[in-house]
């Protein structure tokens, strides 16, 4: 695995859908980039759920871990996320919040409390009939938290089967944007899906989804 960013305090990793972070057998992500590079101690700062597919944020010290740590619950890494449903949400864009909560069978559902509320700002727009891509800006970081919104409003992902999705190739959530202040310089990194027959068919439409997401966090 190449990272598609290196910095001298971290590096950005483009991980496959389908991909563990974790496994108690040593096969997940974040082993196999360990293994890949023996030389370093590498620090995980966030992770991605197994269907998701994206950019990942890797400390390369300790001390620039807690300060990415810190930026991350700060809300100061700005990140951008492509997703694909075949169903018509409750409203076209604008903001969900809400507290989450467990559910019995491990999964998270929405509430409309907002003592500590998961929030997300998101656009849409139609690529043919019965299919819409949602660019999700997530302003807080819970587990779960896009796969439970877009359930809430209605369009639950594409291949998400723990949220009600439509079966399909894959699950069509992609991390495609982080950027941050990292002392003084902007870092700005950008990765389009690479897997999934949904995401390449409309990658040209995806492409002026991910400049105008761009053009808002500037």
């Amino acid at each position: 695995m190449r990272a598609i960013h290196e910095h001298a305090d971290f590096y950005v990793f483009d991980k496959p859908a389908g991909a563990s972070f974790h496994s108690e057998d040593g096969t997940g992500f974040f082993a196999q980039l360990q293994q890949q590079y023996p030389g370093e101690t590498l620090y995980p700062v966030h992770r991605l759920d197994k269907m998701t597919s994206g950019l990942l944020l890797v400390a390369r010290s300790k001390p620039a871990a807690q300060v990415l740590g810190e930026l991350f619950s700060q809300g100061a890494i700005r990140k951008t996320y492509l997703a694909l449903s075949d169903r018509k949400p409750s409203k076209k864009q604008g903001t969900v919040s809400g507290d989450m909560q467990r559910t019995r069978d491990g999964s998270w559902k929405l509430l409309r409390s907002q003592d500590n509320p998961a929030i997300t700002r998101f656009t849409l727009q139609s690529l043919a009939p019965n299919l819409r891509l949602f660019v999700l800006q997530p302003q807080t970081g819970r587990t779960h938290q896009l796969r439970v919104m877009m359930k809430a409003l209605g369009s639950p992902i594409l291949g998400d089967a723990r949220y009600g999705g439509t079966a399909a190739d894959r699950g069509y959530l992609h991390a495609a944007r982080l950027a941050f202040d990292w002392y003084g310089q902007q870092v700005a990194v950008q990765s389009l899906p690479v897997s999934g027959e949904l995401f390449t068919r409309f990658a040209a439409a995806i492409i002026g989804a991910m400049d105008a997401a761009g053009d808002r966090h500037a």
